[in-house]
């Protein structure tokens, strides 16, 4: 017995992130920079930065022991403009006891010298958390939907640290955060040395994989997914999706089973609702989907329409939660929808995609 499987978590490996504001004061051509580190079978070993710039869009600059897919980077922003192979001598970016030790140096392109320097000094023991950043916030036409979990995630403290960014000897001042954070004042300078970036259904236009099953069996496995299923008098259901990966496992929840798409009557439909999670203590996801079969064709929505539901480990994060309605609300702004229908060899051909709702 095959069932047919709509849905995909991938995994995109990344080790660190830094993210570096200067909205207001910003250059003629950025508004922020993005370090990140790889070192994986996919991206390669190495450290990228993403300039923000000001129209929307975003330029990736990069050493040249990465290998990056261009496609992804479309749910950055307005999407990508360039992507430049640039040396970064002595580059690095660490997290100790003391905060962020970071050093970039490059040229962008306009052939003008950028540097980012931080150097954290701060005694105080530091008290990071977990969050959903919201990445996909302002990709206007995504191929998939970003989670980005952050764990270990902290701002850069002001006291006792040298922060520099200039961009052609020109030096530039970083935003700085509007609260108090355990009782200190903040950059708005964030970042994370633990993460895990997921996307949830990408795009696709081919051939269904299907999961191979027998009567009964409640547990299946599929390359680095693994299949919960419910049975419903001898029909299966799929009740969770867990993606394993090295660094936490991805669940994809239905509070109603999602039915075998292949044993559903013609006109009809299931309504039910959805959970995405990681790690717990960086809450969830949750919204509502709708399958229906009319006409041999199967047609699958789903809408985050509950957005992310945080678990705040302080006050003011219960605070910069609520005020700042972009944390929880973004989702809700994402709709996934797949058409898929029956060939004459029997294989199911689904063309799926995202669109931004409500924004």
């Amino acid at each position: 017995m095959y069932i047919p499987n709509p849905f995909h978590i991938a995994i995109d490996p990344m080790k660190k992130l830094l993210l570096v504001n200067f909205e207001k004061d910003p250059d003629s051509l950025y508004v922020g920079f993005e370090p990140q580190e790889f070192d994986d079978h996919v991206n390669g070993k190495g450290y990228l930065v993403i300039g923000w710039r000001v129209d929307g869009r975003v330029d990736v600059y990069h050493e040249p022991g990465l290998t990056l897919d261009s496609g992804k980077y479309d749910i950055a922003g307005k999407g990508l403009a360039n992507m430049l192979k640039r040396e970064m001598p002595g580059a690095f970016f660490e997290v100790n006891d003391f905060g962020v030790q970071a050093y970039f140096v490059f040229q962008d392109i306009q052939n003008r010298d950028i540097l980012i320097r931080i150097s954290e000094k701060n005694p105080k023991k530091r008290k990071p958390f977990s969050l959903l950043a919201p990445m996909g916030d302002a990709a206007e036409n995504p191929s998939a939907m970003p989670l980005v979990f952050l764990q270990d995630f902290y701002f850069v403290r002001k006291r006792n640290t040298e922060f520099k960014v200039s961009i052609q000897n020109k030096q530039h001042q970083t935003d700085e955060f509007p609260l108090l954070m355990d009782w200190t004042k903040m950059y708005f300078s964030r970042y994370s040395p633990r993460l895990l970036v997921a996307t949830i259904n990408p795009a696709f236009n081919g051939p269904l994989p299907q999961i191979e099953t027998v009567v009964g069996a409640k547990i299946m496995h599929r390359e680095s997914h693994e299949f919960i299923l419910e049975w419903k008098q001898e029909t299966p259901f799929i009740k969770c999706i867990i993606r394993h990966n090295s660094i936490q496992p991805v669940t994809l929840r239905f509070n109603e089973s999602f039915p075998d798409i292949k044993r559903m009557a013609n006109n009809s439909s299931l309504r039910g609702n959805f959970e995405i999670e990681a790690h717990p203590s960086s809450g969830k996801i949750s919204g509502h989907y709708k399958v229906e079969k009319k006409d041999g064709v199967i047609k699958i929505v789903m809408i985050p329409s509950k957005g992310w539901q945080p678990k705040p480990t302080k006050l003011s994060l219960w605070f910069l939660f609520n005020v700042v309605k972009i944390f929880k609300k973004w989702p809700t702004t994402y709709e996934w929808t797949a058409h898929i229908q029956e060939r004459e060899d029997g294989l199911y051909i689904m063309k799926s995609g995202w669109k931004r709702i409500n924004k």
